[in-house]
Parts: structure tokens; sequence; C-alpha cells
């Protein structure tokens, strides 16, 4: 028996953060799904997860003695936190932890839809050359486009900040008022206003229930038939369903979803196979800065373990 507190990890840490907690608690790695959970949690004291760990409340009725749920992320969509709230469970995670880095993927993504490009890895042919050149002219380029941006966060202000940059009309729909240094240009305007005046629409609103299904038939009705949409906040925000037959309906239009519901998706997945239908696994925070950040929410775990006040609780 040892008199360190127990802590259960279910999924990946940076090396060094996880380090740094083994040397205050009795971390031990294990599955949410391996059979020894719950066990572990039965006598756990804190609980360590990422993303694809759901802290409901059959989950807590198995944790008698636990105290801290700590997020390694930054949305918590996958706790909930008024069940741990009744149970005098502490909850942290690490708010902007990963928003340069999902900024950074929501402007790859711009470049790649409107900017094509290719590599040489040979000397090409006179003809060839010429050829390429002009199947690589891109019939848009951002400085002449309107960027439209639905939740104005986080990365959302970060997104319309990259969008001046580059010299692009920026607009925002968002449930509060957001101060102006923090709109990067960027105008307010109503949803239907943005869906319809915008080129490129970027998503970035939080899990709260209202948002199911906000990208569905009737707002897609109001889109532009060649219009740029990316996804990275929510999967449920976009009606798969629906997304597809806009896209079969307007080819000229691109959808880029980097997250889905469910993950991962399964072959029948309504956008698997369009070509102007753009999938990656949930990468937005797969960057090592990303993820060495979000992984230092265990400090806050051990702040609370030691019965001091955290620097990230979670909200109701």
């Amino acid at each position: 028996m040892t008199s360190k507190p127990l802590v259960v990890q279910t999924e990946n840490l940076d090396a060094g953060a996880a380090a740094w907690l083994a040397e205050r608690c009795e971390l031990v790695v294990c599955s949410s799904e391996d059979a020894a959970f719950a066990e572990l949690l039965r006598r756990a004291d804190g609980l360590l997860i990422r993303t694809y760990t759901n802290v409901n409340e059959q989950m807590l009725a198995g944790a008698p003695w636990l105290r801290v749920v700590a997020r390694a992320g930054v949305g918590l969509d996958n706790v909930d936190i008024g069940a741990c709230s009744k149970r005098g469970v502490t909850v942290v995670s690490t708010p902007g932890a990963n928003t340069r880095a999902v900024v950074e993927l929501v402007t790859a993504y711009m470049l790649d839809a409107l900017r094509p490009r290719v590599y040489l890895d040979h000397a090409p042919s006179k003809e060839k050359w010429y050829a390429t050149r002009k199947e690589m002219i891109a019939p848009r380029q951002l400085c002449d486009l309107s960027l439209g941006i639905i939740g104005l966060g986080r990365v959302g202000s970060g997104v319309a900040r990259v969008g001046a940059a580059m010299n692009m009309r920026g607009r925002y729909h968002d449930i509060v008022v957001i101060p102006e240094d923090r709109r990067f240009g960027a105008e307010p305007a109503g949803l239907e206003q943005l869906l319809r005046e915008s080129d490129v629409i970027s998503v970035h609103v939080d899990g709260r229930a209202e948002n199911r299904h906000l990208i569905n038939a009737d707002a897609l009705g109001k889109c532009r038939p060649n219009v740029l949409l990316m996804n990275t906040s929510r999967g449920f925000v976009v009606d798969p369903v629906a997304l597809a037959a806009f896209l079969k309906l307007h080819p000229s239009a691109t959808a880029v979803l980097d997250v889905h519901e469910p993950e991962p998706f399964e072959a029948g997945y309504p956008l698997l196979g369009l070509k102007n239908a753009k999938l990656t696994p949930h990468i937005g925070a797969a960057t090592a800065s990303a993820h060495a950040n979000m992984s230092w929410v265990v400090k806050d775990l051990w702040r609370v373990l030691c019965g001091e006040a955290p620097e990230h609780p979670a909200s109701m």
C-alpha cells in the first residue's frame, strides 16, 4: 500500500508531464475500456483523461473517493460537469492550450482548398512545365474573399486575425458580445447574413446542446454554391446527411471536417467518397507543443489533490 494519492490515466500524456505527476502520485495508466479500470477507479483520487474517456453518472458511481477529473484538452463535452459537481468532484482542463495549433490547421485548410500546387520530383519536359503552370492557376485568392467565422472565441478570433493578415473581409456570428480588440477587423453579423455572404466559413462553437446540427439543410441552403466550409469544433455541429446532399448538388463547394460524430466514423458515413469532402481524423491539436501544453493539466490536478484552488476549474 502507498500513502500517495492514486491517479488513473486513461489516455496518452506527454512524457514529461506524466513523469512530473508520477513523482507525486501513484500514477497508473489504464484505458477506461480495460477490465482493470473499474477496480482502479474504485480507489482513485484523481482521473486524468483526454478526448475519448466519457465521465458520466455511471462512471462516477463507481468512484467513491474521486476528487478531481483532469481533462488534458480544451472542450469538456465528454465530462458531465453537473454530475461531478454534485459529488464534489472538481473538473479542470487546459483552455487555450491548443489554440495556435487549431488556427494553423484552419489556415492550412484554406490554402489547401484555394491554392492548388504541385511539388516536382523530377525534371519535367518544357511542355509539361507550362501545362502544369496553367493547371495550378487558382480561380480565387484569399484577399478577394469574405471570411465568416461562427463562434469568435479563442480559436475563432485567431482565425479572424489570420484572415485580416490575408486581407480577407471578415465577419463573425456569436451569441455573446465580442470586444472590438478581439475581432481583428471582423464585423458582427446575423447567422443568416454570414451564411449568405461568406466565401469561406469556419465553425468554432462550443458543445452546448443548442449547437447540434447548427449547420443543417436550412443553413446550407443559404450558403454560396462554391463555399468553403470548415469545421474544427465539434462533430455534431454539422448534419452529415444534409452536408452530403449539399456537396453533391454543388460540386464547386468544398467541406473540410476535422471533427465527426461518431469518432472514428464507420463505412456508412455519408461524406465518405465525395471528392469535395475532405475528412481528417481530429488532428486540430496534433502538434507536439499543443500536446505538451494540454498535458500540463497535471499541475491543476495536483493542486486539487493538495487542497489548493486550481487555475482552470470548469464552470457549469
